[in-house]
């Protein structure tokens, strides 16, 4: 068992993935849906997939048609984010994570941020209200 930290349910689920940090904000829009790769130019996650992983990431960044199309489309080809931890939710990425039921959650202590890595294998549990580092 690894290191378990206390979180806040924003919508409800539990999975199981390599994390993939990002210090700046996502818009989904940027985000190609065939894969999962980052597309925003000069994003720190540029080239990278972000498909199937645990994004912890700031928040999202974006009107709200973007950040919904661009969270749709990511569904449609089941290239969603397995789960989302979030430093400064925001209603639209509430809202797009409860619709597409992409378990989240905040309210992480500073410890967490500072001991995760990217590709740690990251257990998101919010339904019970933790996130493992395993």
């Amino acid at each position: 068992m690894g290191k378990r930290f206390a979180c806040h349910k924003i919508s409800e689920g539990k999975a199981s993935a390599p994390a993939i940090l990002s210090h700046e904000r996502i818009m989904f829009y940027q985000v190609r849906p065939e894969d999962g790769m980052m597309e925003e130019k000069n994003h720190e996650l540029q080239g990278r997939i972000i498909a199937k992983k645990v994004l912890i990431f700031p928040g999202g960044k974006g009107s709200s048609v973007v950040q919904q199309d661009g969270l749709y489309h990511l569904d449609k080809f089941q290239n969603m984010p397995s789960a989302l931890i979030v430093q400064h939710p925001d209603p639209v990425l509430v809202a797009g994570a409860i619709i597409m039921e992409i378990p989240m959650v905040d309210r992480l202590p500073e410890e967490f941020y500072e001991t995760v890595k990217d590709d740690d294998v990251v257990v998101v549990n919010a339904d019970e209200g933790y996130v493992e580092i395993q």
